[in-house]
């Protein structure tokens, strides 16, 4: 199906809008804290996501975050930290960051919308921030509930099975 972009003229009306147009299609629950903001609940395999979406008219940039449902304890931290290392050298877009207030690992990414924003590229975008927690997700679980380090919890969430079962 093809959207319309909200082009350079069009960007008064706020992506925003878009964000829960989005949202509501997909059935997942979106609060306004503003008009500059959306917050989203989205189910996933592993746990269940909050997105969270700022716009910012003057950078005409749509920041989003993808946080997981999961606290690092403390004293885990730093092998939080050198796990979120090895994981943004995957990442062609966006990055892992922690929420140092609470510990709460998440996916970050911020768009330029100079050129407009569309349904379709709004949904990649979305879609993209929660495979990219789906994918890494059982790496955060190993640290904090496998007491593994961040290598390890690396490389036990990137095994490839071979085979069928």
């Amino acid at each position: 199906m093809y959207s319309a972009p909200l082009d350079a003229a069009s960007l008064d009306a706020n992506p925003i809008d878009l964000v829960e147009t989005v949202a509501l299609s997909r059935d997942w629950p979106v609060d306004r804290p503003s008009a500059q903001e959306a917050a989203l609940d989205v189910p996933g395999h592993w746990c269940e996501y909050g997105l969270f979406f700022a716009w910012s008219q003057d950078l005409e940039s749509l920041h989003f975050t993808c946080a997981f449902d999961m606290r690092i304890p403390k004293d885990r931290w730093p092998d939080a930290y050198e796990l979120l290392a090895h994981l943004n050298e995957r990442m062609w877009l966006g990055h892992f960051a922690l929420w140092h207030d609470d510990g709460i690992p998440m996916f970050r990414h911020t768009a330029m919308l100079r050129h407009g924003l569309n349904e379709e590229t709004l949904e990649e975008l979305m879609d993209l921030a929660v495979e990219e927690c789906e994918r890494f997700h059982p790496a955060f679980q190993f640290l904090i509930d496998g007491g593994m380090t961040a290598r390890q919890a690396i490389d036990a969430a990137m095994l490839d099975t071979v085979g069928e079962a």
